[in-house]
């Protein structure tokens, strides 16, 4: 019985050994992670300059400002029945020099916990420092970094970009926020396709302009305010697109989930289409030397809103003028956006090389190193059709 006994015990006893832990783990606790990383034009913090005042710095140039926001925190318990504000759930720690590894190592000296990224979850890049800088150098360090996740969403920013992690609501961390805000696509076509780091990477790869969305923040919130257009050949931040452009842009690259176009009836009143349905299709045509394109763009909706109290909005007379009304404003719109990345910024962001490349394959290496020139001269041909559905609920 002891020989079947003894042998039992010793399995036990060996499994109980590898079940006890991972050798090489570490408590959350002890480690500072980081969920937003935001990297701005150098400008040293207040506490940097009186560390410098006193001589304590190390060889650097004040390049970028990188700044890491922190969750959880260590705070103590507050009680709040006495009208203490709550502390934040979060930490914003920032550094300036001109090597990102560099600016987290420093955080080591003054920070009790390691600053690692395996949760970052967005990037936030301010213009002025993509002007200044390509992207290729800005993101070469997270593309490297083994601990970053490649589905880390990249935005850009108008004005600082670590002014995007701070926000007047207690109970935020502003870097989910800003990672929750891309569900708004379900709702308007101007929130963009979030562009995460492995697509990022094959952008700036293949020297392809591309648009990203674009943040703006006032009062203490932060919003999603059209695109910023980043040139291929350069990697540098050279304009941005309108939310009308924006959506256009969605829209015309068929990813607009849904969206509104807002006109004006012959009495100025404000009426609304709210689309439920968006198709675009892009035809290449090769004639010699000259390359255009054939597009069309189908929709079908509904005439959501009219301020309008003598339409008489059921009638199939009133759905076909209103509905040309609509198809103007598209148009338009259209047109716009077109004219701005043709003539202002010379850059294709909207998918026509793409297009290019799958139905002519010859043509595309002939002219992809020089595309955005090419694109800038090339004819583009815009039909419309646009159908109003429904006029959604209503009672007499």
């Amino acid at each position: 019985m002891c020989r079947r006994i003894i042998p039992l015990v010793l399995c036990l006893s060996l499994l109980a050994a590898t079940q006890a832990g991972c050798w090489s783990s570490k408590e959350i606790e002890d480690l500072a992670l980081y969920t937003g990383l935001a990297l701005d034009t150098g400008k040293l913090t207040k506490a940097e300059q009186e560390l410098e005042a006193q001589g304590i710095t190390y060889m650097k140039r004040d390049t970028v400002t990188a700044t890491v926001q922190i969750v959880p925190v260590k705070t103590p318990v507050m009680d709040n029945q006495q009208g203490r504000p709550r502390p934040t759930p979060y930490l914003n720690l920032s550094g300036t020099g001109d090597s990102i590894l560099e600016i987290f190592r420093q955080f080591s000296v003054r920070n009790e916990r390691p600053v690692v990224g395996h949760h970052l979850k967005v990037i936030v890049v301010s213009s002025e420092l993509l002007k200044q800088h390509t992207m290729e150098q800005l993101m070469n360090f997270v593309l490297h970094d083994n601990d970053i996740r490649p589905s880390t969403i990249v935005f850009i920013s108008q004005g600082r970009a670590e002014e995007t992690f701070v926000s007047k609501r207690t109970d935020e961390i502003p870097s989910f926020h800003l990672r929750d805000m891309v569900r708004g696509q379900k709702r308007t076509s101007k929130v963009l396709d979030p562009v995460i780091i492995s697509e990022l990477d094959a952008l700036m790869h293949s020297k392809r302009s591309y648009a990203l969305q674009n943040l703006v923040t006032a009062g203490g919130e932060t919003e999603f305010s059209g695109a910023a257009v980043v040139k291929g050949d350069s990697g540098h931040w050279i304009g941005n697109l309108s939310q009308e452009d924006t959506e256009c842009l969605t829209w015309l690259t068929n990813k607009g989930m849904s969206g509104a176009i807002k006109a004006y009836d012959r009495d100025d009143d404000p009426m609304t289409y709210e689309i439920k349905d968006m198709k675009s299709k892009i035809k290449a045509r090769i004639d010699g030397d000259d390359i255009s394109f054939d597009v069309s763009i189908q929709t079908e909706g509904r005439l959501i809103e009219t301020w309008s109290s003598t339409s008489d909005s059921d009638s199939a007379e009133y759905t076909e003028k209103v509905g040309r009304i609509f198809e103007a404003k598209l148009e338009k719109m259209m047109g716009n956006m077109i004219e701005k990345l043709q003539k202002e910024y010379k850059a294709d962001v909207a998918g026509f090389g793409e297009a290019l490349s799958i139905q002519y394959p010859r043509v595309w290496k002939k002219v992809q190193d020089h595309w955005d020139d090419t694109f800038s001269r090339s004819k583009i041909n815009i039909k419309y059709d646009l159908k109003i559905t429904d006029y959604g609920s209503f009672t007499e």
